[in-house]
């Protein structure tokens, strides 16, 4: 992997309801993420956070039914930018959030680089939904789709024509909250999905063989967009939509360890760490002990 790590901060808040996300990257800083990572032997360049702006007073846009669309958009043009510019500088780009909204920016910025950029989305939820399924309006459900060129103009545009990635190069890990409409498009777009039913049944290194195995020889890079409701509450108690039953602690560093050892991941993002709903940072630590294990940190 590259040794050379550009770190962004984009402390986001406004894809979402809850307040508390916006302080997931100094968590996760708190949490020793740089030394961390110079103890394996990483040249680590922390960039700083994202300007993020105001909500507007108007939230849910009832023409849209988009929760503020226009700073979302904004912070996501910015970061697209940042992105590519780390990539362009030989860096590999490790993003920080901030609710999930933020990977419209990231895949914006990362598949400028890429004919083929496979997707790894380590989620509770498919983040498939558009201003006309989703139920709430908070952007933070919508970046895959807005990624494969499904929703808002405003959004599908950042960082140049869209569809930013194709449905064939993403593998979702760990669903177990979809809604409806993002079932019909999973399907019709035959999106491959590893729901919490087949990571019982077939086992995370099975699950992790299988995903690496079908993007390896598919793709050119693979981005993992990581959200820290993947894993269950009871490891990771401070995201704002946790969801009951789902991927271990353990199950999650063998993931990591795994696709360390298949060397494809490019690029990476953690998400939706909140602070003020964690336990004494619990999972903003649980979040850079998962970054050891995908940049090499072993036991022995």
């Amino acid at each position: 992997m590259n040794k050379n790590i550009s770190i962004i901060g984009v402390p986001m808040d406004l894809g979402q309801m809850r307040r508390g996300v916006d302080m997931g990257p100094s968590a996760i800083r708190y949490a020793g993420v740089v030394e961390r990572l110079e103890n394996l032997g990483y040249e680590i360049k922390d960039l700083g956070d994202i300007e993020i702006g105001q909500a507007e007073r108007v939230h849910n846009n009832p023409d849209t039914n988009l929760r503020n669309l226009k700073a979302v958009a904004e912070a996501g043009g910015k970061l697209a930018s940042t992105v590519d510019e780390v990539i362009s500088s030989g860096d590999f780009p490790l993003i920080f959030g901030g609710d999930h909204s933020i990977a419209i920016g990231t895949l914006a910025g990362v598949s400028k680089h890429y004919e083929n950029l496979g997707v790894i989305w380590y989620d509770a939820h498919g983040d498939l939904n558009t201003g006309d399924t989703s139920p709430s309006g908070n952007i933070h459900g919508m970046p895959l789709a807005v990624s494969l060129g499904i929703g808002h103009e405003d959004l599908t545009s950042i960082g140049g024509s869209a569809p930013k990635i194709k449905p064939e190069n993403i593998v979702i890990i760990g669903a177990r909250s979809l809604d409806e409409g993002e079932r019909e498009l999973i399907k019709e777009k035959g999106i491959k999905v590893y729901t919490m039913h087949e990571v019982d049944r077939m086992g995370m290194a099975k699950v992790m063989e299988d995903a690496i195995t079908y993007l390896k020889d598919r793709t050119d890079g693979v981005h993992l967009s990581l959200d820290l409701d993947g894993l269950d509450p009871s490891d990771a108690p401070g995201v704002g939509t946790p969801v009951l039953g789902g991927i271990s602690y353990r199950e999650s560093h063998l993931a990591m360890e795994m696709l360390e050892e298949a060397k494809i991941i490019t690029s990476a993002e953690f998400v939706e760490v909140n602070p003020i709903l964690d336990e004494k940072n619990k999972t903003a630590t649980v979040a850079v002990a998962l970054m050891g294990s995908l940049f090499g940190e072993k036991l022995l």
